[in-house]
């Protein structure tokens, strides 16, 4: 795959993004709500900043930064640390497609949001579902710290346990997650 770009998102992605997201549906199962309204999901109200890979002109990839909106890894931070939630942020809708992984595309994406979270003095946050393995993989060697687990709810009354993480750095006022 020739060289992938990390860039913002641009309204004119969202035809590509879409359909990376129902490719990695299709291959993953992830992630489970979404997918049946992409659009919708991938340009929410609660987006407050998202980036794209892109590869050969085509998308390939995607993760946004979004206002917390009743997550439990947001409860669960702003408890342990005291942080108010407009200091912290969401990072969600991060997916690859399976031709461009292996490449460090989900760790380029993940790094360009923990930049966003650190310049705009948000701590980032996330839930990852037990099942996603590989994505447990690298928030871990990235250095994110687990925080707790949560269920993570979707679709109709639907659940399925996750771990919550949180960002490391931290600026001064931030306080460190506890392991």
């Amino acid at each position: 795959m020739e060289r992938t770009v990390i860039r913002p998102f641009e309204h004119t992605d969202l035809p590509g993004a879409a359909a990376a997201l129902t490719d990695v549906h299709a291959t993953d199962g992830y992630p489970v709500e979404g997918v049946a309204r992409p659009a919708e999901w991938l340009r929410s109200d609660d987006v407050l900043a998202s980036w794209v890979a892109e590869a050969e002109g085509e998308i390939v990839g995607h993760v946004a930064v979004m206002r917390p909106n009743g997550e439990a890894a947001v409860s669960l931070w702003a408890e342990q640390s005291g942080v108010d939630e407009r200091h912290i942020g969401v990072l969600a809708r991060l997916f690859v497609v399976r031709r461009a992984r292996n490449q460090a595309v989900g760790e380029r994406l993940v790094r360009t949001a923990m930049a966003y979270g650190l310049r705009h003095n948000r701590r980032l946050v996330l839930d990852v579902m037990v099942k996603d393995t590989a994505a447990i993989r690298l928030y871990d060697r990235l250095g994110w710290l687990r925080a707790g687990l949560a269920a993570h709810r979707y679709g109709a009354g639907q659940q399925i346990e996750a771990i919550c993480y949180v960002a490391p750095g931290a600026h001064p006022a931030m306080p460190s997650a506890t392991q």
